[in-house]
């Protein structure tokens, strides 16, 4: 295995405390800076209490999990703004084009002091009162300021083409990365017989594929971080950020702590149906509403199977029954298995929403094709559906 050379902080961890304690280099913040690392590294936090870290250095032909390795998904999230930059300009605007997307004129509002000065430091939607006052104030009559504020905030929105140029790279990227998790899986015992995650743990050396599916998804994520506020806001803004942030802990956790087997089975749950997701949004924004409907329907039927039956009772059970039959429950057991349920509480609060939009749709008073773009443009969720609000 050819992984980047950084020297093993564990080792130097150990050390941190002695050097701390030399009168030439001692100070009570390298003290503090040693402790804390001391206690970050703790083998008790990270291990079963049977190994140190000692027991996982690297040999001939083996090569363990080190935090160092992921140092490199913040040079590499970067690459991927640049890639994404690129992608949307030279092959999301040319197929927009394609497929009849284009943006709506949108006039600008005129300008007013007053009223931007509230827009921008207090609120986007005034009540009544705060409307009668602003009329006063700018000699305007109440129907004015109000059609003011809603001219302005559509003037904020998003355009539809913005959406279209960030819905095709996160398809085009969970679709690669499906199908990599697939060629990084298809052959392993895991992928088949979920025990087998367990096999030898910790003592699991990286595989170069499992290296590589990691640092590629995470750097991917930071990036989607890195880019959040300048993206698409939409209705679930608090629980995508909760979302990219429990997705980056999981899966450094789950890099540092060497649960890399289950963490890869992990990823390509996830991916299967945002590739559903992202493909659906693509097809309402070109306003082929059939199609949107049918691979909604799809992505409905792939999310509840994935997340809320295979996820629950396949990863999760695969991680919090079999572990105590290969050693005792310890701090990293625990932890990692919290992480996933705050996942799962995701993925009901999402699936919640999805299903009312099925039902909507299925069930609801209007029985056109387009039900379900009413449904999404009521809703609001950048996780459910194919949202353009």
């Amino acid at each position: 295995m050819h992984f980047p050379t950084f020297s093993s902080e564990r080792s130097e961890i150990r050390h941190l405390p002695e050097r701390c304690a030399e009168p030439l280099t001692g100070s009570r913040d390298h003290v503090m800076i040693g402790t804390i690392s001391e206690w970050l590294w703790w083998d008790r936090l990270w291990l079963p209490g049977n190994l140190t870290w000692a027991d996982l250095k690297d040999e001939e032909g083996l090569v363990y999990a080190r935090a160092s390795h992921l140092y490199v998904t913040v040079p590499y999230a970067l690459v991927f703004l640049v890639v994404r930059y690129v992608f949307e300009r030279l092959i999301a605007t040319p197929l927009a084009a394609s497929l009849g997307v284009t943006e709506k004129t949108r006039y600008k509002v005129e300008h007013n002091a007053v009223l931007e000065h509230y827009f921008i430091t207090k609120s986007k939607h005034p009540g009544q009162a705060d409307i009668d006052g602003l009329s006063k104030k700018c000699s305007w009559s109440s129907r004015q300021v109000e059609r003011w504020f809603r001219r302005r905030r559509n003037q904020d929105r998003p355009g539809v083409l913005k959406k279209f140029r960030e819905a095709s790279w996160r398809m085009v990227f969970y679709l690669a990365a499906f199908i990599g998790g697939i060629i990084a899986l298809y052959d392993k015992p895991w992928f088949y017989n979920l025990r087998e995650v367990w096999n030898g743990y910790p003592r699991q050396s990286v595989l170069d594929s499992q290296y590589w599916y990691y640092i590629l998804e995470m750097s991917f994520y930071f990036s989607l971080v890195l880019r959040i506020t300048f993206d698409v806001k939409r209705k679930d803004f608090k629980e995508q950020i909760i979302h990219h942030w429990a997705t980056l802990t999981l899966l450094a956790f789950s890099w540092c702590g060497n649960y890399i087997r289950v963490g890869t089975l992990v990823m390509l749950i996830h991916d299967s149906s945002d590739i559903l997701l992202e493909s659906a949004k693509i097809f309402n924004y070109a306003k082929w509403e059939s199609t949107c409907n049918g691979i909604f329907v799809v992505f409905a039927a792939v999310f509840i199977v994935t997340r809320l039956i295979i996820f629950p009772f396949w990863i999760i059970h695969c991680t919090w029954v079999y572990p105590p039959d290969y050693y005792p429950p310890f701090f990293g057991y625990y932890f990692f298995n919290f992480m996933l349920v705050i996942l799962l509480m995701l993925h009901i609060f999402w699936a919640y929403l999805i299903l009312r939009m099925v039902k909507m749709f299925l069930f609801g008073s209007i029985s056109d094709a387009g039900v379900l773009i009413l449904a999404f443009r009521s809703t609001g969720s950048s996780k459910i559906g194919v949202l353009i609000v």
